[in-house]
């Protein structure tokens, strides 16, 4: 179930809590790809990730934010050349490995068909392309609330983040958390975000609300059909065996060869008489 854009945009935009949800996700976003490392390239948002895109426009090559059509779309950046795009949740209109880095923030856990959608992630991405998956933390309290966008859809663990990622021919990678305060919007809890997070990043153990994982595309190397390895130590489980006799069937030579000299020798000696 996708929430409604506007809702979405009311949260990140409008709300001091969005705010510091929307800073405390991005600055975890740019630790794994800071701007440089996009230089010249294309990303791509899709769900609602917008407010983790905003970094990477002044040096990728494309930025290109999609929003599912249960979701709706919304202009984006604003006061600039508009790059959100309404689409189909699992038929983007983007080439096929057309896209160097994805970002997922509010899509995985809220679609219907969340094997479908990253069959779609890993057919955009080129070879070698990156993508981060953003998704509510099930042992965190913002999954816990439904007064957030974290509150809706299927919470993960990384684990079972990394399994699906796997089983959808994704190399998982690095993983961060984020949103290490509680979801709420008192000034005291809004007021120390900043020391929350830097405790939360030095402290493992304690659990975000949501979870980030760095992911690969793994593209496998073509194989012509039929069989074309061999086994370069094969096992030898027959050795020591020794190879049975074979023998023909019915009379064997000398006896058959002995037969044919005795029948000429008679056939001569009726000749003679």
């Amino acid at each position: 179930m996708h929430l409604d854009v506007l809702d979405l945009r009311e949260f990140y935009y409008r709300s001091l809590l969005g705010r510091a949800a929307q800073k405390g996700v991005r600055d975890r976003v740019k630790q794994l790809w800071s701007p440089q490392d996009v230089q010249g390239q294309t990303v791509v948002g899709f769900g609602f990730a917008v407010p983790l895109l905003r970094p990477y426009l002044p040096t990728a090559r494309r930025v290109i934010g999609l929003m599912p059509a249960q979701q709706g779309v919304m202009s984006w950046p604003a006061g600039e050349a508009n790059v959100a795009v309404l689409s189909e949740e699992t038929m983007w209109p983007l080439e096929t490995g057309s896209v160097d880095r994805l970002i997922v923030m509010h899509g995985l856990e809220t679609s219907d068909r969340p094997k479908t959608l990253l069959d779609e992630c890993w057919r955009v991405l080129g070879p070698g392309g990156r993508a981060i998956f953003v998704v509510p933390n099930r042992a965190g309290l913002w999954a816990r609330r439904d007064g957030t966008p974290f509150g809706y859809g299927r919470p993960y663990s990384n684990s079972q983040l990394e399994a699906q990622l796997k089983d959808h021919d994704f190399i998982p990678g690095r993983h961060l958390s984020a949103l290490f305060a509680p979801p709420s919007e008192k000034r005291f809890w809004l007021r120390s975000t900043g020391l929350w997070e830097g405790f939360g990043r030095a402290a493992p153990w304690l659990a975000g609300g949501v979870l980030l994982v760095e992911a690969k595309k793994q593209t496998l190397a073509p194989r012509p059909p039929g069989l074309v390895s061999r086994a370069r130590k094969p096992l030898r489980v027959l050795e020591g065996l020794v190879a049975p006799e074979v023998k023909p069937i019915g009379r064997s030579k000398p006896e058959a060869a002995t037969k044919e000299k005795n029948l000429a020798g008679d056939v001569v000696g009726a000749g003679l008489k």
